[in-house]
């Protein structure tokens, strides 16, 4: 199998965050996004993938290289946006697919514990009945966000309705993950296209278009709020009733530890601090005295001064919080902000890279 990943989003909705890293390298329990991909790739046999780069594509060459997990990777930029279907026919010209080889193509800002085996199976099944992609579904509640499909009983999608704004009967949605023939380049014009919107209900319409039901985890990271629970719910997998210790980690028996909790290597936690649940903390954080954290992120290099509360929040690279900052409600710190003692942020209040916030702020507010 080879795989096209489409990694070229800027990440408007995650900023400030994205304002100094592309989407797909956001942490998710200590490792990029895209790092826990390649991982699971590697599992089915993947020998090569293409990143389909665009915004901030310099920062994915220089933390993957050529390589990754025995994968092979190479770089496809487009010099403007294209839609979700440009990108993938700009990769045409470095595949050389064998015959009968799968291809997968992903959006790249998914997590999800996939079987990409299963799915390569139920696809080449799906060939022998015409097929030319078969697509990953996800059953959800809310599906506007969502392209939504109807399929039959063989596995066929005789419609695809992509974010349908009325009543729809179907739950089962695009979870951004294909397998395909090497026929899905014809399909596929040069130019800024949708393969949601363009390309698959045509192949739908020619029945040639089949589903795959992925029912184990599945989050788009796409918003500040599926970012955290994606976390969230990686945490509780890896961490379990205990908390996850990565390295070197300082703390004493008046800590107290409410898990899912990861603490990253050479974490430091002063005495009477309360951490968790739902609390991840990258490398090199140091947390002062008393301070409480829960349904939080914390990236790496973070300094907390004394009697900090951090509560449904994010904090982003390098942040130094002075003593009894409060940070609640959904509100997110730009890398290498500084926040100044008794400064409260409540409500999703966004603080933009390197400022320095010295007043208090109840949002929904933008500190640039």
């Amino acid at each position: 199998m080879k795989a096209i990943i489409l990694a070229g989003g800027p990440g408007t909705r995650l900023r400030p965050l994205t304002c100094t890293r592309p989407k797909l390298l956001m942490p998710i329990a200590n490792r990029p996004l895209l790092d826990w991909t390649f991982e699971r790739l590697s599992w089915a046999g993947v020998s090569e993938a293409i990143l389909a780069v665009n915004y901030m594509a310099e920062a994915f060459e220089k933390h993957f290289g050529g390589e990754r997990y025995g994968i092979r990777i190479t770089y496809s930029r487009e010099e403007k946006a294209m839609g979700t279907g440009g990108p993938v026919k700009l990769c045409e010209r470095l595949l050389k697919l064998e015959e009968e080889e799968t291809l997968l193509i992903m959006n790249g800002d998914i997590w999800c514990d996939l079987d990409f085996s299963a799915l390569e199976a139920s696809h080449k099944r799906n060939v022998s009945r015409g097929a030319v992609a078969t697509i990953t579904l996800y059953e959800v509640e809310d599906v506007s966000r969502f392209g939504v499909v109807e399929l039959q009983p063989d596995g066929r999608i005789t419609a695809f309705h992509e974010k349908p704004s009325g009543r729809v009967e179907s739950k089962l949605i695009n979870a951004g993950i294909y397998a395909s023939t090497s026929q899905i380049f014809s399909y596929i014009e040069p130019r800024k296209t949708s393969i949601e919107r363009e390309v698959f209900p045509r192949l739908a319409g020619e029945n040639r278009l089949y589903g795959f039901q992925h029912r184990g985890e599945w989050g788009d990271v796409g918003k500040f709020e599926d970012y955290l629970k994606v976390n969230f719910r990686v945490a509780k997998s890896l961490a379990g009733e205990k908390p996850r210790i990565e390295g070197s980690v300082e703390y004493d028996s008046t800590v107290k530890l409410n898990p899912p909790v990861i603490l990253g290597d050479g974490v430091k936690l002063s005495p009477g601090s309360k951490i968790g649940p739902n609390a991840i903390l990258g490398r090199n954080v140091t947390v002062g005295r008393e301070c409480q954290i829960s349904n939080s992120v914390v990236f790496d290099g973070v300094e907390f001064g004394d009697g900090c509360l951090v509560k449904g929040s994010i904090i982003g690279e390098g942040v130094l919080l002075g003593g009894n900052v409060r940070i609640t409600g959904g509100s997110v710190v730009g890398d290498l902000a500084i926040i100044s003692p008794g400064v409260k942020l409540l409500r999703k209040v966004y603080v933009c890279p390197r400022k320095e916030v010295e007043k208090s702020a109840l949002g929904p507010k933008r500190i640039v």
